[in-house]
């Protein structure tokens, strides 16, 4: 079957996966494979072992396990969820079994011809139930043999030698010739007797994945994809782990578990294929009755050589930049919906882009006789244009800006005096903000506004509605509306010279009683914005919630 990416996948084409049926040297591997940390599959790389002849369970291979290790102990994966086993300890226990009970179980298989197909997608109620119990050993029996799972059984431990638990198996293994070259950490021994799906997780470690027996469908995503994933808390002992159950995700729990299968890359993988599944992507394995396989796990470069007094630099830098990328993507929610408003809106939008081909006269009426426009250079220089003369689709925006501050403020109250008390926070900015982006026009309407008509309408309230302005910035803005504000204000600033910005930012904070004050509302609320996206971040990323009242409450 052809490898799958998904029709109409998403997935950057720098993401998706290589196959080479050719194996590359060492230099090759490390220089133009591994450094880019992107799957791929070598073709026949390990067909030449003599594992490939001498494992296979349906031509003498258990009879050959039995006698070569049949006496060694080896951990088995035991699990009452099977034929899925979860990687979350509370899942599974791990018991000591002998080699030789367990190829008992796969000889029991083998006979009922459930290996015969190497179909994938057999169905675990066909089989039949097989009591395996080691007379000797004081682990409980295990009532099927799709209980259990001989995964990552250690055929070398580098650092443990001493946890090599088939170390005479190395014998009919060849380290993969492109590893030469690699630290190896680990070899280890996976093998099932009946259909088996690994959870889905990621690896500390670089992985190279040799099927020496059967098949194996291997589902791949980018660690990019981990908020569509779920992963879980990183200080829990399944760290690595999804907490979605992607065959039936509950979409109330992982709402976003529903693009999860668009961005996925399926490999299938024969007997003598390997394939690179580098450290930090997801992938999901499914095995056919009685597989056997070997990886290699080593470190990759860049972990190995961060020093330990630059952790917590790196972790900020991280930590940040999936904060700036969570910001923008909340932001690109605001531009999407507004993208998408109704026909009767669309007018509304070119008249804050200045679109003066539709253009509105002061009563809000259609007027199809000015033709004219804003010069830039008279949206930046002349300040103190009467409101009679300003373009129509300005004015019409000023209009909007001025209405969605008395939807939002009593201004019989806020306004009967020049006194306004930049302190008193309005309700709801002090404590979490629940729904950042639902129903906040203001936004919306910063996002669509070209800067330079924003500064025009800014120094037209400094003039004429100073009130309403210091009411728009105290009591209007929302949490991503003044970060949206701010960076309206660093546009502004590429588009006009230095002396301008001083002149506009002169005027803009003269309408306020207390400047200092109003730069520090400004800011708290961008923080509040910016601590909902690291919020977002933590949750996506590390699976770790965070009470936000905690954070923000004593502010």
């Amino acid at each position: 079957m052809d490898d799958q990416v998904g029709e109409g996948s998403p997935v950057e084409r720098s993401l998706l996966l290589k196959s080479f049926d050719t194996i590359p040297s060492p230099e090759k591997f490390s220089s133009e494979i591994e450094r880019f940390n992107v799957p791929a599959v070598f073709r026949g790389a390990v067909k030449d072992w003599d594992a490939v002849s001498k494992w296979d369970p349906l031509n003498g291979g258990l009879d050959y396990f039995q006698e070569k290790v049949g006496s060694n102990v080896v951990e088995a994966m035991l699990s009452s969820s099977a034929p899925v086993f979860y990687g979350d300890l509370r899942s599974h226990e791990r018991v000591p079994l002998s080699f030789s009970i367990f190829i008992d179980s796969c000889k029991s298989c083998r006979d009922r011809h459930c290996g015969v197909s190497g179909d994938v997608s057999r169905n675990p109620s066909e089989m039949g139930t097989i009591i395996i119990k080691d007379e000797g050993s004081t682990s409980p029996a295990i009532n099927s043999s799709d209980q259990v799972y001989l995964a990552q059984v250690p055929i070398l431990d580098v650092e443990d030698k001493d946890r090599s638990a088939l170390p005479i198996l190395q014998e009919d293994i060849e380290i993969p010739s492109f590893l030469k070259s690699k630290s190896l950490s680990s070899i280890n021994l996976w093998m099932n007797s009946t259909r088996s799906r690994s959870s889905t997780h990621y690896d500390p470690y670089h992985n190279i994945l040799c099927v020496v027996a059967g098949c194996k469908q291997v589902s791949l995503w980018p660690p990019s994809a981990s908020p569509m994933l779920y992963p879980m808390a990183v200080y829990g002992e399944a760290s690595n782990h999804s907490a979605v159950n992607l065959e039936g995700p509950n979409l109330v729990l992982h709402p976003r578990a529903k693009h999860s299968l668009d961005i996925s890359q399926k490999i299938f993988l024969l007997a003598g294929d390997a394939l690179f599944i580098p450290e930090g992507w997801f992938h999901q394995v499914d095995s056919s009755d009685l597989t056997v396989a070997v990886n290699f796990w080593w470190q990759s470069y860049i972990m190995s050589n961060i020093m330990e007094h630059m952790d917590a630099y790196y972790m900020r830098c991280i930590l940040n930049r999936l904060t700036g990328k969570e910001k923008d993507q909340m932001l690109l929610k605001i531009q999407i919906d507004n993208s998408k408003a109704k026909e009767n809106h669309l007018s509304i939008n070119r008249i804050l882009e200045g679109d003066s081909s539709s253009s509105f006269s002061g009563d809000g009426s259609s007027s199809s006789n000015s033709t004219t426009t804003l010069s830039t250079e008279d949206i930046k220089e002349n300040a103190q244009i009467p409101l009679d003369d300003l373009q129509p689709f300005v004015l019409k925006a000023l209009n909007e800006l001025i209405s969605f501050v008395h939807r939002n403020v009593n201004l019989n109250e806020n306004l009967s005096t020049k006194q306004t008390t930049v302190k008193d926070e309005p309700e709801g900015f002090q404590t979490a903000e629940a729904n950042l982006l639902d129903d906040d026009p203001v936004a919306s309407f910063l996002l669509a506004i070209k800067p330079l008509v924003l500064k025009q309408i800014l120094l037209v309230m400094v003039q004429n509605f100073p009130r309403t302005l210091e009411a728009f910035v105290l009591h209007t803005l929302s949490p991503i509306a003044a970060d949206i504000l701010t960076r309206k204000f660093e546009e502004i600033d590429k588009k006009i010279t230095k002396e301008h910005q001083i002149e506009f930012y002169q005027q803009f904070y003269s309408a306020f009683d207390d400047q200092f004050s109003v730069m520090d509302t400004l800011l708290s609320r961008k923080e509040t914005f910016a601590f909902q996206a690291f919020k977002n971040t933590l949750e996506q990323y590390l699976g770790i919630t965070v009470d936000q009242t905690k954070f923000l409450g004593g502010r």
